[in-house]
């Protein structure tokens, strides 16, 4: 090998270098980006549940960021459980109180969009919105809500179901759905940039299989019947590590974006509740006890 020959393969090698330092660096500065895209505009601009009394709520979280969504309360004496739903990466709630009748019958539901999603101030991030988690089930189960926090279930979709694995550890999570779940964040982001030291760049994680093993309540796994967001390789890995029981099935002609506004995935979660969840009003004496246990979130009394 000639001396220009040994200088331009030396040339090229180090611009690949630089161009391979130089797509490290943009992928970390922009990992904000790739894991979450807040979506402000509702999806449904006027959200009403025909089998709820439907009301906007803003709330102050624990460190005093304001969280827009709705509260729907079923049109009967005493509801038969409760739901929370954490929607995806792309995902703005409103359409939740619109098809809540369907999914949810004869439940109270909570939908809040994260932080920097709809009308919710902030920035989401993966440590924000697990806290953001516990805060919400904390105030549903506070004695102005009446909700008994052994009859809340927990919904999560995609992005979210990472946020829903790891409430079901902290809170006494009764029933769980998962929409399209992944072992972990970083696991999906290391197949898809192979040649990338992701375990040192990625800072929002939301590593549900380790936390899995600890989630012993009913789960319903759902899966998009061809979904190239979250391979269902990486739903495999997580379903394995649940120790209680677990229904995995797969929604027939879904795909990762349409999966949650199909009739048979909506069907299949209001029978999976209905099953599990039951009536959820405590009587005055354990109201009581949960005042005294948990702090009273504040409250907006505001439109989002």
């Amino acid at each position: 090998m000639d001396t220009r020959t040994k200088h331009l393969l030396s040339g090229l090698a180090g611009l690949t270098g630089t161009l391979w330092l130089g797509l490290v660096a943009a992928i970390t500065v922009k990992q904000q980006q790739l894991v979450f895209n807040p979506i402000r505009v509702r999806e449904v601009e006027r959200p009403r549940s025909a089998g709820h009394r439907t009301r906007s709520v803003v709330l102050r979280s624990s460190d005093g960021t304001r969280l827009c969504g709705w509260l729907l309360t079923p049109n009967i004496p005493r509801p038969k459980g409760a739901v929370i739903y954490f929607g995806g990466r792309s995902e703005e709630v409103s359409w939740v109180a619109r098809d809540a009748g369907k999914m949810f019958p004869d439940m109270t539901v909570l939908a809040m969009n994260y932080r920097g999603y709809g009308d919710s101030h902030g920035s989401p991030g993966e440590r924000q919105m697990i806290e953001d988690g516990k805060f919400l089930f904390d105030w549903l189960v506070s004695s102005r809500n009446h909700a008994d926090s052994t009859q809340i279930g927990v919904v999560g979709r995609s992005l979210g179901s990472g946020v829903a694995v790891q409430l079901a550890v902290q809170r006494p999570v009764a029933a769980l759905v998962l929409i399209t779940p992944y072992d972990s964040i970083l696991a999906v982001a290391r197949r898809r940039f192979r040649a990338m030291p992701v375990g040192l760049m990625l800072k929002h994680r939301f590593e549900s299989v380790k936390f899995a093993e600890k989630v012993s309540v009913p789960v319903l796994v759902l899966r998009a019947a061809a979904d190239d967001v979250v391979p269902h390789l990486h739903t495999d890995l997580l379903v394995s590590k649940f120790s209680g029981d677990v229904l995995d099935e797969t929604i027939h002609e879904s795909d990762h974006c349409n999966i949650p506004y199909l009739p048979e995935t909506q069907t299949r979660i209001a029978t999976f509740f209905q099953s599990r969840l039951t009536a959820s009003v405590p009587d005055k004496t354990q109201a009581a006890t949960q005042a005294d246990i948990l702090p009273a979130p504040q409250m907006l009394n505001q439109a989002c």
